[in-house]
């Protein structure tokens, strides 16, 4: 206790608070300190303690001062404590609560928790050392009467100082950050001119070009993605937008749909279109709006919406037949199909494939048993 000098408990114009714990006593190695419960404050540079009911009544100790410390868990009627060993007190040491101690250690008890998180700031300020390369300005000299005035107002002064330093940072990051973005939206708008460049001159030239290089150039565009989205900017809102909207989607998703076996789950859709599209995103909205209007603009594909209330797009072309005859032959095959194993034997989403078997046994070709074990599928031979 002896490496403890008296404070004010105010920060230096370099220090800054790093955690705060109330409900702490202090122990002078093994013998409790003849101190009230306070609030142990560690800061970059010192460990401060305050008397929770005397404000006036506080001490700090560098932490340069500290060799080793260790946790002492709790047992029956004792609190978790940090043991800090320390180096000997030094010679030009100013006064505080103790000029003498026979002990090389002292103890921080925890009456109402937090000691973990305490421990572990403390093992990170002991690591970085952060007082080694942040000098603090000169001691703040202590005491009462006038001289008390005037070491607040320096106190404060630093604090003030120190609020306006972590401001001035904040709104420097904040600029460069939206600046940053501005770049990445010049950059992202050159490179829709640039495919919509090379489409262009796809079609001007599609004599003088070869098959291999038309290939080519189309693979180029397909990573960058639609090399003209739709956008509101472009064609405005309402009816009009979601019209051409839809045209765009039209010719998009027929290549994906007959990959996939003429039928995608409206979610999937939504993900393929945006990546796509870069930064020019769709709202759920504007998506569902648009895929309305498929079968009133005569496109190959349609919005369909299962009894489940389940939305998928598919390829007009698309037979439901079909479907039905495909999930009774893997069901018959194999005996009885889970939404899982027939998702598996198909390559298709496990929703999409319950779906499939709910309309074959809407259709009275399946029959179901629901158990503790799942939803399975079998034939229905009545």
């Amino acid at each position: 206790m002896d490496r403890f000098s008296w404070s004010n408990g105010l920060l230096e114009i370099n220090e800054t608070l790093v955690i705060q714990q109330r409900g702490v006593r202090l122990y002078d190695g093994d013998d409790k300190a003849k101190l009230n419960v306070g609030a142990a404050l560690l800061s970059t540079h010192r460990l401060i303690w305050r008397d929770a009911n005397n404000h006036d009544c506080c001490m700090a100790m560098p932490l340069s001062q500290i060799i080793f410390f260790e946790e002492q868990a709790a047992g029956i009627g004792k609190s978790a404590k940090i043991v800090i060993h320390l180096h000997p007190s030094p010679a030009n040491k100013e006064p505080g609560p103790y000029q003498n101690s026979k002990y090389s250690f002292i103890k921080l008890s925890f009456k109402e928790h937090g000691q973990i998180e305490f421990y572990r700031r403390l093992s990170e300020e002991m690591t970085q050392k952060r007082w080694e390369n942040t000098a603090v300005s000169q001691p703040i000299p202590t005491g009462t009467g006038p001289q008390a005035g005037r070491t607040r107002a320096v106190g404060i002064v630093g604090i003030e100082r120190k609020i306006e330093e972590k401001r001035k940072e904040t709104d420097k990051n904040i600029s460069e950050a939206f600046e940053d973005l501005s770049k990445l939206m010049v950059k992202a708008k050159e490179m829709v001119e640039l495919s919509r460049s090379i489409a262009n001159k796809i079609k001007d030239k599609q004599g003088d070009i070869t098959e291999d290089e038309t290939i080519r150039f189309k693979s180029y565009l397909l990573s960058m993605g639609i090399a003209n989205p739709v956008t509101r900017e472009t064609h405005g809102s309402g009816t009009h937008y979601h019209m051409q909207l839809a045209k765009q989607l039209g010719g998009m998703l027929q290549a994906p749909l007959e990959e996939r076996g003429g039928m995608m789950a409206l979610t999937e859709v939504y993900c393929l279109v945006n990546r796509a599209r870069g930064l020019e995103l769709l709202s759920p909205e504007d998506l569902l709006n648009a895929c309305k209007m498929f079968e009133s603009l005569k496109l190959p594909l349609r919005l369909r919406v299962f009894d489940s209330g389940v939305m998928v797009v598919q390829l007009q072309s698309h037979s439901e037949e079909e479907m039905i005859a495909s999930a009774l032959d893997n069901v018959t095959e194999k005996g009885s199909l889970t939404a899982e194993e027939f998702a598996k034997l198909l390559g298709l989403s496990v929703l999409l494939s319950k779906e499939r078997l709910l309309l074959a046994e809407k259709m009275g070709h399946l029959c179901r048993d629901d158990s503790v074990e799942g939803l399975r599928f079998y034939p229905n031979c009545f």
